[in-house]
């Protein structure tokens, strides 16, 4: 391996180490402050994951995670923040859930039908943020923040009865799906069982690595994100790609719940999770946009997420693996940008002692010519 191509290796893993270990620090800190064993946590947090039937629920959370995480990261490479993944993947849902109550078609042809409900869905609630950036110079930002209180409401208004809701007891529901719109998942006897949509999430994965790498529109993504003005003098419409980005990020978010909606809860109602969004947003940081390391991120989540329950049982509070997760968001950036910086440098000092090797080999070279005619 080339000397460069190591230190790129050490630049990409030293971000994300370093922001671990910094997490991991400043939450034994506030442990020690609260009077607590600060090494304890984590062993109970370690052994929970030799649990199979945790590392089947931590599976099934990474695999929303990853989704969600992926349609930020798309974002991200454009340097477009689409903070707007929850309120899309929270209507896509809503919206498919409807959709599988009332529609009754053969398993093969519903459970696409579903799939495409809810990337329209997403690709809809997430485009009106890209068209009003590229015809009126709305921070994405701000846009999708506002968007997602309105799907808020206006999950709220499709719940009504006199809508598509359907009252159980106390719980606000779309209705039970029709079972051709179930995807069944893996069997792992005791432990539980996968959802097969786990494999949607990895196929996701390599399509968003192949579209990225291999392909002109990738090219164009990443060419705008870097420099807007470079990717127009290239023949790129950047409006276009905007729009584009925004439309292909809403569509991935609007994916984001169906594993748990198509293979385990069938219904749409006010136990589905919510939150994902959100959390893709530092789980695509963690994992520096990469698809592998958006996969690492999200089991690490997962298994904040699920191994930390045991905790209230055993005299700790489990909200540490949310101060944690927090901390490393926050480790996350701190770290990049130091290193980022670190990476400059080492650059800078690399050029210039190139540069200064040529100029002393240009100064001998002369010197020698000067030699030979003084000779001749």
């Amino acid at each position: 391996m080339k000397k460069f191509d190591k230190e790129r290796l050490l630049l990409a893993v030293a971000g994300p180490v370093i922001a671990l270990v910094v997490a991991v620090a400043l939450t034994s800190v506030v442990l020690i402050a609260s009077g607590k064993n600060p090494i304890e946590p984590y062993t109970i947090m370690f052994e929970q994951a030799t649990f199979s039937d945790i590392q089947v629920l931590i599976i099934n959370q990474a695999s929303m995670y990853y989704i969600a995480a992926l349609a930020v990261a798309i974002g991200f490479r454009m340097n477009l923040f689409n903070i707007g993944v929850d309120g899309q993947y929270q209507l896509a849902a809503m919206m498919a859930a409807v959709v599988g109550a009332h529609a009754a078609l053969p398993a093969v042809l519903q459970v696409p039908l579903l799939i495409l409900t809810a990337v329209l869905t997403g690709a809809f609630w997430a485009g009106i943020a890209g068209l009003l950036k590229v015809t009126r110079g709305v921070s994405e930002v701000v846009a999708t923040i506002m968007l997602n209180a309105i799907a808020t409401s206006l999950i709220a208004y499709l719940w009504l009865p006199d809508v598509f809701g359907v009252k159980v007891g106390n719980n606000n529901t779309t209705g039970e799906m029709h079972e051709s719109g179930w995807v069944p998942g893996f069997d792992m006897g005791e432990a539980g069982e996968i959802y097969g949509l786990v494999v949607l999430a990895a196929l996701l994965g390599i399509g968003y690595w192949v579209v990225l790498n291999r392909t002109r529109f990738g090219f164009d993504l990443r060419a705008s994100g870097a420099s807007e003005t470079a990717a127009a003098a290239s023949g790129v419409n950047p409006k276009r790609m905007v729009l584009t980005a925004m439309l292909v990020s809403g569509g991935l978010a609007g994916l984001a719940g169906l594993p748990i909606l198509l293979g385990d809860s069938h219904t749409y109602n006010l136990n589905f999770p919510t939150g994902i969004g959100f959390l893709g947003i530092g789980i695509a940081l963690l994992g520096r946009n990469s698809p592998t390391g958006i996969a690492f991120a999200a089991l690490l989540w997962a298994w904040l997420d699920k191994a930390s329950q045991d905790l209230d049982y055993q005299g700790y509070d489990k909200e540490i693996a949310v101060i944690m997760q927090g901390l490393i968001v926050i480790a996350v950036v701190v770290s990049y940008e130091a290193v980022r910086e670190w990476g400059l440098r080492r650059q800078q000092r690399r050029v210039g002692a190139e540069l200064a090797a040529g100029h002393v080999l240009g100064a001998s070279s002369d010197n020698n010519t000067e030699k030979e005619v003084a000779g001749r």
